[in-house]
C-alpha cells in the first residue's frame, strides 16, 4: 500500500518538483563546470547528481511501482496502458542513469554526460505531467 503522500496530488507533485528543481540546479552547475574545463570538480559533481537521481527520483519511482501503480490499476483497470507507459518512463530514467555511470567510469565527464543529465530532467518532467493526470484530485 502506498503512503498517503503518493496518492494525494498536491503532496505527490511537491515531491516531484523538489527533486526536479534540485536536479536542474545541479545540472546547470555541472554544465558550467564542464564549459569552464573544471574536470575534477565536474566529475565529483556528476557523481553527486547520479546519487541524487538514484536516492530521490528512482527510489520514489520504485515505491510508485510497488504501491501506487498497483493500487491505481486495481481500482481502475482502464488505466493499465497509462501505468505501463509511466513504468516505461521509469525504465528510461534508469537506463539513462546507468549510461551516465558507465560514461563516468569509462572516461570521466564531457558534454555528452551533461546532455544525458538534461535528458533525465526532460523525461522526468514529461513523466510527472502524465502521472499527475492519473492521481485523484481531492
Amino acid at each position: 500500500m502506498s503512503g498517503p503522500a503518493l496518492k494525494h496530488v498536491d503532496s505527490h507533485n511537491a515531491i516531484h518538483e523538489a527533486a526536479l528543481i534540485e536536479a536542474t540546479e545541479l545540472t546547470e552547475l555541472l554544465d558550467r563546470l564542464v564549459t569552464e574545463n573544471q574536470g575534477d570538480k565536474a566529475l565529483e559533481l556528476a557523481f553527486i547528481i547520479v546519487e541524487h537521481w538514484e536516492t530521490r527520483t528512482l527510489q520514489h519511482a520504485e515505491s510508485e511501482e510497488e504501491g501506487l501503480y498497483k493500487e491505481l490499476a486495481a481500482e481502475s483497470p482502464e488505466l493499465k496502458d497509462s501505468i505501463i507507459s509511466l513504468t516505461r518512463d521509469h525504465n528510461l530514467l534508469r537506463l539513462l542513469v546507468k549510461k551516465i555511470k558507465e560514461s563516468l567510469d569509462a572516461g570521466g565527464i564531457n558534454d555528452q554526460v551533461v546532455q544525458h543529465f538534461q535528458a533525465l530532467i526532460l523525461v522526468d518532467q514529461l513523466h510527472n505531467q502524465e502521472e499527475l493526470k492519473l492521481l485523484p484530485h481531492h
